[in-house]
């Protein structure tokens, strides 16, 4: 049982490793592209299911709340974590309708709209990056695996940070080393101070 425990703690680092060493340039880019959003007074919009939309949550909730430091809010909104509205959509207008109704009803020229998913292939998802499309938002992407029906969505002008793994959990591990290091990110362009 404690050597499973090691196993999983090793393939963890193991993973994390080899998507920082892939992934860094885009992070970099990533946040450039957000950072440039919020100077034009727009904001994003977040979104996923399950663990991936705690993980959109958690993301917002740091834009919002602060991530390691005292700052202004930034302007974010988690569209996953309204259950009522979610419901409310999903009954009246189908669950691929989700995310995508309050994308074009919230969303503006200029706004982005970041999804978060392990595989790329939620339905509501895809319909939310097409409703972006139509906004003429930008669109950031986390992503694992192959990325999915998601990838194939997006523009020259999107980012997408995919975790090179098919293994869920290893996803959402790199997903969160991933907000991490985007608020970081961020909050250093925005409000000066990097500490390396």
């Amino acid at each position: 049982m404690e050597q499973r425990v090691v196993t999983l703690f090793h393939r963890s680092l193991e993973a994390t490793m080899n998507a920082g060493e892939l992934l860094a340039p885009l992070v970099a880019e990533a946040s450039d592209m957000i950072v440039h959003a919020l100077l034009g007074e727009n904001k994003l919009l977040l979104c996923g299911n399950g663990v991936s939309g705690a993980l959109a949550q958690s993301f917002c909730s740091q834009l919002l709340g602060g991530f390691d430091r005292e700052r202004p809010g930034l302007p974010a909104m988690a569209l996953c974590s309204d259950g009522v509205t979610i419901g409310t959509v999903a009954r009246n207008h189908g669950r691929a309708e989700t995310f995508a109704r309050p994308v074009r009803t919230l969303g503006q020229p200029g706004d982005l709209l970041v999804i978060v998913s392990s595989d790329g292939n939620d339905s509501n998802l895809v319909q939310a990056m097409r409703a972006a499309r139509d906004r003429d938002m930008g669109i950031l992407a986390l992503t694992g695996g192959e990325g999915g029906d998601c990838a194939a969505l997006l523009d020259t002008d999107d980012i997408e940070l995919r975790v090179p793994s098919e293994v869920a959990a290893e996803v959402h591990q790199v997903h969160l080393l991933t907000i991490f290091c985007l608020c970081d990110l961020i909050d250093n362009s925005l409000f000066g101070g990097y500490e390396d």
